[in-house]
């Protein structure tokens, strides 16, 4: 491949071709069935043939087309396990790395938006890319100062390329809904294209890094790489190194895949109540395990020992996509989940119609939607939570089963727009902790960092009106008595 296919014709004549090869793969299978063989086996080598075109053209076209199959990797763990074995080597792959661009398209690009004179900026620079992703890929290079760092460049005609695969993928995404038993796959490619204008932009990317990594300067267990330089299609960052997420799913430790699992819980929780801001874009692809930095080691790099996995750190990476939240997480967030917990089923009812996920036209029972509610939110009840793939597909099997009360109720709920993003990172969270088998402490990150998850929060907060309330009474009194001429802070008479 000479460069990232941009006409329009190209990417849909093979983004068309994927249905097409569905239906031809069904006919091949009942062929094969006549023939003799029997109806798993053919099952598992039409979907092994599926698996393979789908994400071997999802990865080539890199754009949306990638960026869909990125969201849907991180879900794989919620498909059974007999469907889920031939998919899940096809989507990891798309987590790492996809087919690079040339040497030639990345000078291209390297000239025009730094300089034709863009090599004094580095003592070294690898043309082979470290990561190749699904607008940009990554290289290693020495900057001009001798710190490492990963130059990100945007591939040529990423905009159009993923507008134009995402208006494609969109006329057939009923067809992908198999994917993933119980999600609805055309709002996924909907959210992914109204954030298409803040991925292209590496000038609010190298923004939303900065204020992470300013942040998490001093963190003893999350770091977030330096901004060293941005220009239009080019984005500089400190390099550091690890062990991708992915190998530590395939291959990583117990110890390693719980530690793993906790930070990155930490971190979807901590970031936007420390910088509102919520990074949305959490497959495995964006994050490492990091071992202990050496005392006196600059700021990204490791040990070469490694050290006791209970200090490994969480690298993170990829901050093109975030959603700003001033406040952090929504409170009715917190409110929602303890109420649940307490069983408070009328609580729960109003604030979820209270926030629009129930609409008024909608009229439920707040103990069936209690019950809908307590399965999903389990990993919350517990002091430590094993996270798996056998209990996500028991989630996903229960809702996407349309003779399922749950299913039935699921179907009445609303998601409100404010919330879509923040569904979608918590959803793709999950099925990462699964992906990992991680053993979670939930609720330590959860009391740490969500506002009213814990009851004192509420009382804190009343407290804190019902004082505020009185100074504001007590200012009012003091004004008044003032200009009546009385001693200022002496009580008023009625």
């Amino acid at each position: 491949m000479s460069d990232l296919p941009r006409k329009a014709v190209t990417r849909t004549a093979k983004l068309a071709a994927l249905p097409l090869g569905f239906a031809g793969r069904a006919t091949w299978g009942l062929g094969k069935r006549i023939g003799g063989k029997s109806a798993e086996l053919v099952a598992r080598e039409v979907q092994q043939r599926t698996a393979d075109q789908l994400f071997k053209t999802l990865g080539e076209l890199k754009g949306g087309a990638m960026k869909l199959g990125q969201a849907l990797s991180v879900f794989e763990s919620a498909l059974p396990e007999e469907i889920a074995g031939p998919y899940r080597a096809a989507l990891t792959k798309l987590q790492e790395a996809a087919p690079p661009l040339p040497a030639r398209t990345v000078h291209g690009v390297l000239t025009e938006r730094i300089g034709e004179d863009w090599r004094e900026y580095f003592l070294e620079f690898e043309d082979t890319p470290a990561a190749a992703a699904s607008i940009g890929q990554v290289h290693r290079a020495v900057w001009h100062d001798g710190r490492e760092v990963a130059v990100k460049v945007q591939y040529p005609g990423a905009g159009e390329a993923l507008l134009s695969d995402l208006a494609q993928l969109s006329r057939f995404a009923r067809l992908l809904g198999p994917l993933v038993p119980g999600m609805d796959i055309k709002p996924l490619i909907k959210e992914l294209r109204d954030r298409v204008a803040e991925e292209l932009d590496y000038e609010l990317e190298a923004q939303a890094q900065q204020e992470h990594a300013a942040e998490f300067e001093d963190d003893p267990d999350v770091v977030i790489p330096q901004v060293v330089h941005q220009s239009d299609q080019v984005l500089v960052t400190e390099w550091i190194d690890g062990i991708p997420l992915s190998e530590v799913i395939a291959e990583g430790t117990e110890e390693q895949r719980d530690r793993a699992g906790q930070l990155l819980a930490r971190f979807l929780f901590s970031g936007p109540a420390r910088t509102g801001l919520l990074h949305a874009d959490p497959h495995p692809g964006n994050f490492r395990l990091l071992p202990p930095a050496e005392e006196g080691q600059t700021e990204g790099q490791t040990a070469e020992d490694g050290g006791p996995v209970g200090s490994w750190r969480l690298g993170v990476f990829d901050f093109g996509t975030v959603d700003r939240l001033p406040g952090g997480l929504p409170r009715n967030i917190g409110d929602s989940l303890r109420l649940a917990l307490e069983g408070d089923a009328a609580g729960v009812y109003g604030l979820l119609r209270e926030e629009g996920f129930v609409k008024e036209s909608i009229d439920l029972d707040p103990d069936a939607v209690l019950d809908y509610l307590l399965p999903i939110i389990e990993p919350t009840q517990v002091e430590e939570f094993t996270f798996s793939r056998g209990w996500i597909r028991e989630q996903a099997a229960r809702i996407a089963d349309p003779r399922s009360p749950a299913h039935q109720l699921g179907r009445q709920l609303n998601l409100p727009p404010s919330y879509v993003l923040i569904h979608r990172v918590t959803l793709s969270t999950i099925g990462v902790l699964c992906q990992l088998g991680a053993t979670v402490r939930l609720r330590d990150e959860l009391e740490a960092w969500l506002p009213g998850f814990l009851a004192e929060d509420t009382e804190t907060e009343d407290t804190e009106t019902v004082d505020a309330e009185a100074e504001g009474t007590e200012a009012e009194g003091a004004e008044y008595a003032e200009e009546e001429g009385e001693p200022e802070g002496e009580p008023v008479q009625a």
